[in-house]
């Protein structure tokens, strides 16, 4: 073996062809590769700090202790679930987090700092996901702790969410963040460090209910003008390491901070681009923040483990352990130095773009301005282009080299081929991903994740591979070239390949392009290197060895990052809805990946012997995975680990026309997918469903197919939805609408007046009639200012309130003589919370649910008016 690695790394340059490695040195060669990964990524990815205890905290002055943190969640997530609106969430969340402030209080320098607490309710609307969004009485618990006789009017917001979505104690989503708050508060609270700004802690008590608090907060807290600068919280998993997927925007002083302050770095720019551009099926109260004060920030978010997500699994004990002491330390380091920042007095000032930023393996941070990143890219890539064309210049001069016009013939061949390769095995990968889709295979990877490798990286890696190595193999005795300038002139051209990419990226102002970028730079290194190494090493060709070494680092950075996008975004596609196509995301990610990572690897295996019937294991794999996912393995859902997801409501639905008179009233139990696989439970669960033709009926002759559609990205679901037939479900409150007021108006106008009296959640569609449109309501009036299409959607929350919703709208007619109805008004009305009230049949079908999946569960009316 040893000789064998000894000719790896460096050949005989006085022989015409380069010697050939014995064939079973490739698995070897392919198992260090992945032995590199093992030991280095993984690690990495899953290291936390050792959790602090509480006997010990005397060893540990100003520092974050784990344990404390972990009681405290126990305590908050024993309460249950904690809906906005409800007991739980209003009285007994509010009443630990009063009582735990209340102990920081206590034990606090009080020489040093105030510490202010005010629990704030509040009422309002405004713009959010295409929906009208109003809400009333909806609470914040906050606190601002201040240095004694502080005259800063700058402060420092840290904000994250204790209510929870429907059925999920959410220990994860964000309880832990909160008592991570918490500790952060009581750390700062006891220590003499420098604190130069106030720190207000938002704990919000309505986030899941579409990020109502922290609109109340920043619209109209008194502290909230004074906050100008952000640390957001949240969750989209179940712990483990916080990425920090969104700064700013346009303020790179905070990721400045963030690179000399996070103990655990764990952020990218990629994150942050797929995450504003709608590839993350989330949003936080970030955008609120944003969008309603200007506030630049950091958001933090969590996302190991996403299969728990919104469900009852979210609980303590599927916490992943380290969390707690990992997310505390970053964040009470953040904490203090976001504070203590100068920027933060007035943070226009430094005002200055949007920032790249990236970490490596966790083990530190990289950071700089977008304007630097152009110019790194540009750099780079020309510095590559240069020492390729010196590298080709070079191997003319060689004395086995019949002519010049030889080399750069055979190299302008080459580019063609390995464009060719990467397109190929770009389009394969796809292209099987289309076909699994086809073929009802959807998602077989998402509890069994390393079906990927087989389904997509397989595919790649051999298409990548056998076009350069058929070439290799057709050319070999019609060329001068020995086979290691052959095997470069094909990586000198994946380089190019990645140039141009990363080029092309930086024209479009996408920051994700450092990218490629990395690739570039390191290969650039090792042609410098080898370039400098013949003239070092004359009569020895070491060109194998630098490159592979220039290649660890760089190998290390993709496959963590692929390992980690992997972990974030599996899970996700499984409440992605049903319109998505999972297959391409995951198929497209897993090749561009690779061919950042296996392009200047995979080249290496023509260096073995029988290299063609080597490569083809990758094809065989291919197959073999393919199978695996159409048996019993690829089935993608488990027990309490990967369920599918449902949503399930015990429905009524009664239309009025325009006299009053009901002409439908029916119900049923309405189910929207939310997964790509819509039909696994067609002959099961649902073999009482009405044909889908019923739902394409209704979407055509109801406004928005008389359904009460939770939220807008229910929308683009609903034509996936079931309908079994039911009897009617109890309801706490009957829908009861009301006309208070109609009046006409000059210039052909009309006013209606309406209160309506429902559940504490409902949702209000308005379709005007050919000939009407609404010019002014009482909503939020962003939609009829921006010309939304209608109808139109209106969100309105009441929490622990049972005040009817008073609104109106005015209507603009065609004609003054318009005769007819104007609008038509649906309310749909949605009892979160209300299991007691659950029939029995209700209780019997939600029992038939397989093990594998889980329904959210609710009650819900749709009620109808023509006016």
């Amino acid at each position: 073996m040893t000789s064998a690695m000894s000719e790896l790394f460096s050949d005989s340059t006085d022989k015409k062809e380069s010697t050939k490695f014995q064939w079973y040195w490739a698995p070897v060669y392919c198992a260090i590769w992945f032995l590199l990964f093992y030991v280095a990524v993984i690690p990495s990815f899953y290291s936390y700090p050792e959790t602090l205890l509480i006997r010990d905290e005397h060893k540990y002055p100003d520092q974050f202790i784990g344990e404390r943190a972990q009681i405290q969640l126990l305590e908050l997530a024993s309460i249950g679930i904690k809906l906005t609106g409800t007991v739980e969430n209003e009285v007994h969340a509010i009443n630990f987090l009063r009582k735990e402030i209340e102990k920081i209080k206590a034990s606090a320098r009080t020489d040093l700092y105030d510490i202010d607490v005010n629990v704030q309710y509040s009422s309002g609307k405004f713009m959010l996901w295409g929906m009208a969004t109003s809400y009333h009485n909806v609470s914040n618990v906050i606190v601002k702790i201040s240095p004694k006789n502080s005259k800063s009017e700058s402060y420092l917001l840290v904000n994250s969410h204790f209510d929870s979505e429907v059925g999920s104690p959410a220990a994860a989503d964000a309880g832990v963040m909160i008592v991570v708050m918490l500790e952060t508060l009581r750390v700062i609270s006891i220590s003499d460090k420098p604190l130069n700004n106030p720190i207000v802690f938002l704990f919000n008590g309505a986030e899941e209910s579409n990020l109502l608090a922290a609109h109340g907060f920043i619209t109209q807290h008194e502290w909230a003008q004074n906050c100008k600068a952000l640390i957001n919280l949240d969750s989209a998993g179940s712990g483990g390491r916080e990425i920090l997927f969104q700064s700013g925007p346009n303020h790179p002083w905070l990721m400045k901070y963030y690179k000399k302050s996070a103990v655990h770095p764990y952020a990218s720019t990629i994150g942050e681009e797929l995450f504003q551009n709608d590839f993350i099926p989330s949003d936080t109260d970030f955008r609120v923040f944003r969008d309603y004060h200007g506030l630049p920030g950091l958001d933090m978010a969590h996302t190991l483990n996403g299969y728990v997500y919104h469900t009852k699994y979210d609980n303590f004990g599927n916490l992943e352990r380290g969390t707690y002491q990992t997310t505390g330390e970053n964040v009470l380091a953040l904490t203090w130095a976001l504070a203590n920042a100068k920027e933060l007095e007035n943070p226009k000032e430094y005002s200055e773009g949007h920032t790249v930023f990236y970490d490596y393996l966790g083990w530190f941070m990289i950071f700089y301005k977008e304007s630097t990143g152009i110019a790194i890219n540009i750099t780079s890539s020309v510095c590559a282009l240069i020492a390729i064309c010196v590298s080709i210049y070079m191997t003319t001069k060689e004395k086995y080299i019949e002519s010049a016009k030889h080399v750069y013939m055979k190299f302008s061949i080459i580019i063609a081929v390995q464009i060719l390769a990467v397109s190929v095995a770009m389009g394969v990968t796809i292209l099987i991903g289309v076909i699994v889709d086809a073929m009802g295979l959807t998602q077989a990877w998402y509890s069994e994740e390393w079906l990927i490798f087989g389904l997509y990286f397989c595919p790649m890696f051999f298409t990548l591979s056998m076009i350069p190595a058929l070439y290799i193999h057709w050319t070999k005795k019609i060329t001068s070239l020995k086979l290691n300038d052959t095997i470069a002139f094909f990586m000198h051209a994946h380089c190019i390949i990645l140039v141009f990419i990363c080029l092309l990226m930086t024209g479009l102002s996408i920051r994700s392009a450092f990218f490629p970028m990395i690739a570039i730079f390191f290969y650039a290194i090792s042609v410098i290197l080898n370039i400098l190494a013949k003239f070092i090493f004359k009569g020895r060709d070491y060109y194998i060895c630098i490159h592979l070494l220039c290649q660890l680092f760089p190998f290390w950075f993709y496959t963590y990052l692929t390992f980690a996008f992997l972990k974030t975004f599996i899970p996700m596609q499984g409440r992605d809805g049903p319109t998505s196509n999972p297959e391409l995301f995951i198929s497209g990610f897993t090749a561009i990946m690779s061919i950042h990572f296996a392009g200047f690897i995979l080249p290496i295996l023509h260096k073995f012997r029988k290299s063609i019937t080597l490569i083809s294991v990758f094809g065989i794999l291919t197959i073999i995975f393919v199978i695996i996912a159409a048996t019993p393995a690829g089935f993608p859902y488990k027990k309490d680990v990967a369920a599918q997801r449902f949503y399930v409501l015990h429905t009524n639905r009664v239309i009025h026309d325009f006299d009053g008179f009901v002409t439908k009233n029916n119900s049923g139990f309405y189910i929207q997918p939310v997964d790509t696989r819509p039909k696994t439970l067609d002959d099961s669960t649902f073999k009482d469903a009405f044909e889908q033709s019923w739902i394409q009926e209704e979407c055509a002759s109801e406004v928005f197919c008389g359904l009460p559609l939770y939220n807008t990205r229910w929308m683009d679901w609903k034509n996936s939805s079931r309908w079994i037939p039911a009897t009617t479900p109890v309801f706490p409150i009957e829908t009861e609408l009301k006309l208070l007021k109609k009046e006409y108006l000059p210039n052909a106008k009309i006013r209606f007046e309406f209160s309506v009296k429902a559940a504490d959640r409902i949702v209000i569609y308005i379709d005007p009639y050919s000939g009407t449109k609404v010019t002014d309501w009482s909503f939020d009036d962003t939609p009829l200012k921006e010309n939304f299409a209608t109808p139109y959607f209106v969100y309105h929350v009441y929490s622990m309130d049972t005040t009817p919703l008073y609104f109106w709208i005015e209507f603009e007619r065609d004609s003054p003589t318009y005769e007819g109805p104007t609008f038509r008004i649906g309310v749909g009305a949605h009892f979160l919370y209300h299991e007691n009230d659950f029939t029995e049949e209700y209780k019997t079908f939600l029992k038939s649910f397989p093990e594998w999946s889980y329904a959210t569960k609710w009650i819900a009316s749709f009620n109808s008016w023509m006016f």
